[in-house]
């Protein structure tokens, strides 16, 4: 900080003095310069935020003009060393209160180059380092925007330069990106959207905010905030202005990317995933301030599409998974839900969600909401096939997010199995046929169904596979197989007695079952066909 009028006084080198005060006027505002002089008209020497050093001899014969000139030049105040003289007249102290100037007297005489040596090497230092650290802000930023920073890397450096904490807002009051610094996060965004909105536009507020917009004038799209009571305001003021151009450019160069809002959203994610966050209070703080509802449970939910054709060209796979995000989105909010979004595969979406239940309960919201999502989604040019599959819901926001993995996981295996009435899939909903599919690229597996299902595969008799498969689907029930496949019965024990002499296997055999039907589900899973139907079968 720049040395103020109080603090030349309370140097030693002003004290051996014995300093009367007068005048405490302008007493703490820094000091530019000090000016020893010992003419009656300093006016035209001095350019404003001086405070003059000076003797009884240089007030002249008419100390008022002298004060009033000292006021008019804009200079803080005025030391005088008396010498000689007693006292200074009553009227000067009036005087020098009325122009708003310090006025200190000296009774004791000391060496003015000593007080001007020890002021203005702090003044100088001061000024020194204000350019210095300009300087490493407009290193790091400009480093920053060359190297195209992402938007939390941008918010962390301004926070690490301030060592206090900042935030990025949207104009919604949505904490976009947050950097602690120390602080605790979920205090720090607790209760957000109201606080800020009863912050001011530019600055100061109950709370002591520094802030400044970001974006061009007229176009601004968010705040820069120091949600605390800045130690150096003016110094804060700076970074944030700086930081803003940088975010501004980022913005410029993202511009066809992904908004800032659904990075920010998908950042949470990524971090609790990645363990970088693990506090439940941070995760619950991030989350709200980005506008997910608070509720009593959070449900983990993964929407997964199939397309026409697969995306070689990274960009274009990017575009089309905005545009599922965006959908998503869309279709959750639009249904009265909240949720947090992230494109975390090809094709693949997930989402944090905060149900709002209807009056059929989270059962019926989760299927009203599963038929919105297909048919939605079924809209979007290349999509042929949607399936929305949804995790355990949980009280923790942490442990929601880590449900995403099985929710993802049912979401692929639904995808395989071609199912398409379910409105939504659980866990409970694909079991073993879950399992094959997540390992259906094992080679182990692979060989043991190519085993077990070889002898018909190398016929070509794909009507004894589909029989194969309805007669493990009715668990041997011969009778009901005959009923479905509309043939008689005799004639279905042959077929039966000949697939399983080409599989040289017992198919009443519970274990022969097992295998059999387990092959079959690997089968479909790598070959993601859906079974034939009764009337397939010749």
């Amino acid at each position: 900080m720049a040395v103020t009028v109080g603090e030349v006084v309370e140097l030693p080198v002003v004290q051996r003095g014995s300093p009367e005060i007068l005048s405490r006027c302008r007493w703490s505002e820094p000091v530019r310069w000090l000016h020893v002089g010992g003419v009656a008209d300093l006016s035209s020497l001095l350019q404003g935020g001086e405070l003059v050093l000076t003797t009884g001899a240089g007030l002249g014969r008419t100390p008022t003009r002298y004060l009033q000139g000292l006021a008019d030049a804009g200079a803080l105040g005025v030391v005088v060393e008396l010498g000689a003289m007693p006292a200074l007249p009553a009227s000067l102290t009036a005087l020098a209160e009325k122009l708003d100037l310090a006025l200190v007297v000296l009774h004791r005489q000391i060496r003015f180059v000593d007080v001007t040596e020890v002021v203005h090497r702090r003044i100088v230092a001061e000024q020194y380092d204000e350019v210095a650290f300009d300087r490493r802000v407009h290193e790091v930023f400009t480093e920053l925007s060359m190297k195209r920073a992402s938007v939390a890397g941008i918010v962390d450096a301004a926070a690490r330069i301030l060592d206090l904490p900042v935030v990025l807002e949207d104009l919604a009051h949505q904490a976009i990106a947050v950097s602690a610094s120390g602080a605790k996060t979920a205090a720090l965004l607790d209760d957000w959207e109201s606080r800020s909105r009863r912050s001011p536009t530019v600055g100061g507020g109950s709370e002591q905010w520094v802030l400044t917009a970001v974006g061009p004038r007229g176009e601004e799209w968010g705040r820069l905030i120091v949600p605390v009571a800045a130690p150096d305001r003016p110094r804060a003021t700076m970074v944030l202005e700086r930081a803003s151009a940088a975010l501004a450019l980022n913005r410029m160069v993202e511009r066809n990317n992904t908004g800032l809002h659904q990075q920010a959203q998908s950042g949470l994610i990524d971090d609790v995933l990645g363990g970088r966050v693990a506090d439940e209070r941070e995760a619950a703080a991030r989350a709200h301030a980005l506008g997910l509802r608070k509720t009593a449970r959070y449900l983990p939910l993964v929407v997964s599409v199939e397309r026409h054709s697969v995306a070689t060209d990274p960009l274009v796979a990017q575009r089309r998974n905005v545009t599922l995000l965006d959908v998503v989105a869309h279709s959750v909010n639009a249904a009265g839900h909240t949720g947090v979004f992230a494109s975390r595969r090809d094709g693949e979406i997930a989402v944090l969600l905060a149900l709002s239940n209807g009056r059929g309960g989270p059962d019926r919201a989760l299927a009203d909401l599963g038929e919105r999502l297909r048919a939605d989604l079924h809209r979007v040019d290349g999509v042929t096939r949607s399936v929305c599959a949804v995790g355990d819901a949980e009280p923790d926001i942490t442990d929601a997010i880590r449900g995403l993995a099985e929710a993802g996981h049912v979401a692929e295996v639904a995808l395989a199995m071609k199912d398409s009435a379910r409105p939504y899939f659980r866990a409970s909903d694909v079991r073993l046929r879950g399992l094959m599919t997540l390992l259906r690229d094992d080679p182990r597996v692979q060989r043991f169904a190519e085993t077990e299902l070889k002898p018909l595969l190398d016929r070509g008799a794909a009507a004894d596979v589909e029989v194969l498969r309805e007669y493990l689907g009715l668990a041997g029930n011969k009778a009901a197989l005959a009923q479905r496949l509309h043939i008689s019965r005799p004639a279905l024990y042959k077929r039966l007695a000949a697939i399983e002499r080409t599989l040289g296997v017992e198919l009443d055999d519970a274990e022969s079952m097992t295998s059999l039907s387990v092959a079959l589900m690997v089968l479909d899973a790598r070959r993601r066909i859906e079974p034939a139907g009764p009337n397939d079968v010749t």
